[in-house]
């Protein structure tokens, strides 16, 4: 793992999305206390789980040890897969046009938000991996075709999910009033 200005592009990218998005929504919100409990319990639950999902597959990585440096990577990596969690929830939330939409998580909306978390996780490894921004270990494993590393991929296929379903879970009188 190498710290490069590559590495800081698509979390740019996130960045003025998600300010996009939040600004945008807040216009429309009547309950900013609820918009912005919403968002911080959507921000924490993201960057908390990701980085034990982080460190966890930390080891498939080449060269990943438990020291400051590893950990701490894997908390940028965490704070960079936090803001691509907002850059779903913006995301769906123009499609639905409608921030709260995870209070009407059904069965099509779970698939698509797995296919559009699992589809981005792959385009993204892809280009890190091209770019020498990490390489894995010979204990990673990959899927066919598009040699992405299969727990990065399921990472963003199924902690969104886990992590919109436990937001509507802890909010839900707030975001349902």
């Amino acid at each position: 793992m190498q710290f490069n200005i590559n590495l800081f592009i698509t979390p740019l990218i996130a960045i003025s999305l998600v300010l996009w998005g939040y600004c945008s929504f807040k216009k429309r919100i009547n309950d900013n206390g609820i918009y912005h409990r919403y968002l911080v319990v959507i921000g924490l639950l993201s960057f908390f789980l990701n980085w034990i999902w982080e460190l966890a597959q930390g080891p498939l990585y080449d060269g990943f040890e438990y020291d400051f440096e590893h950990i701490s990577f894997c908390g940028l990596a965490s704070i960079a897969d936090m803001l691509m969690v907002y850059v779903l929830l913006f995301g769906f939330a123009l499609i639905y046009k409608n921030i709260f939409w995870i209070r009407e998580l059904n069965s099509w909306r779970i698939l698509w938000l797995m296919l559009a978390g699992s589809v981005g996780a792959i385009l993204a490894e892809v280009r890190h991996l091209a770019a020498g921004n990490w390489s894995y270990a010979e204990t990673m494993p990959l899927m066919p075709w598009v040699e992405a590393g299969l727990l990065p991929v399921l990472q963003f296929t199924l902690l969104p999910v886990f992590i919109f379903l436990l937001t509507n879970k802890l909010l839900k009188k707030q975001i349902n009033a």
